[in-house]
């Protein structure tokens, strides 16, 4: 499958941040990573090639994190990719330290976010990060001390934008006082629509929604069920009909899959080109509701 011909482009263009162009569907690489998102792949090449795989075939935007590895993602990504295409956009978080595979613990002291930054230029190969993202909010430390931080860093020219991850309507716009938030990103998919209030939000306000955990369906591809005869409709799979839902959800949101395989890549990839229809969208829409 490695010579299938397939963009993003037709998923749309989002400004992110307003002056960022990026294509819809990125890729998360949450997944290159070892078992439990913990040190080093058990296939350190086909890591390598998933992400170059990534960028030929139009994907403009990676979304990684310092605590993905840890480390083991944002150096992944510099060797396969460094230097950068022109326009890719890399996003990367802080927020969350690692003690062990499958532990992340929410660390938003400012001395530490803007010390892992730090580390994530140096581990890219950059000197700004396009879109800084604060992984959780920490509970024992201000929300203004956390953006406030991210924001200083921003005006010293080593952020682009700032984002947040894993908030409701009530911190994010709290931190909408503090700086400008170009993004936010928590968990949201077909199956889980909790956060339906903030991608309300978010479309509102032009906020880039980024949904993690994008393609899970569970019960809803069950046989029979109006997912799994919607992708047989599209000739599709039901994980590509879920992406092609949350790009016709609104136009702020930004799917970014990951996968260790180059052929499962290419499957997310071509989800972009669906287009459902207004029946098909409301019925996949009531699914969940």
């Amino acid at each position: 499958m490695t010579n299938t011909q397939v963009s993003t482009a037709p998923g749309g263009v989002f400004q992110l941040g307003g002056d960022l162009p990026v294509h819809r569907l990125g890729y998360g690489a949450m997944q290159i990573t070892g078992e439990g998102v913990w040190g080093e792949p058990a296939d350190r090449e086909g890591a390598l090639a998933v992400l170059r795989r990534t960028v030929e075939l139009g994907v403009n935007f990676i979304d990684t994190a310092d605590s993905y590895g840890p480390n083991v993602s944002e150096e992944l990504i510099r060797e396969a990719l460094h230097p950068y295409p022109e326009n890719l956009v890399i996003a990367t978080k802080a927020g969350l330290t690692r003690t062990g595979p499958g532990q992340w613990i929410p660390v938003g002291r400012p001395a530490y976010l803007r010390q892992q930054l730090e580390l994530s230029l140096r581990k890219l190969g950059v000197e700004r990060i396009d879109l800084f993202q604060l992984h959780r909010v920490d509970p024992e430390v201000p929300l203004a001390d956390q953006v406030g931080e991210l924001k200083l860093l921003q005006q010293e020219g080593k952020i682009r934008h700032i984002g947040l991850s894993e908030v409701g309507v009530a911190q994010l716009a709290e931190a909408a006082q503090i700086a400008e938030i170009a993004s936010v990103q928590n968990l949201y998919n077909l199956a889980d629509r909790h956060h339906e209030d903030v991608l309300d939000y978010a479309t509102e306000h032009g906020i880039a929604f980024i949904p993690w955990f994008p393609i899970a369906t569970g019960e809803l591809a069950r046989p029979g069920s109006v997912l799994e005869q919607a992708a047989k409709d599209h000739g599709a799979t039901p994980a590509q009909l879920a992406l092609a839902w949350l790009l016709r959800r609104s136009p702020v949101v930004l799917p970014i899959p990951g996968t260790r395989s180059v052929a499962h890549l290419e499957e997310n990839v071509a989800a972009a080109e669906i287009q459902l229809t207004d029946a098909e969208f409301d019925a996949l829409s009531a699914l969940a509701a």
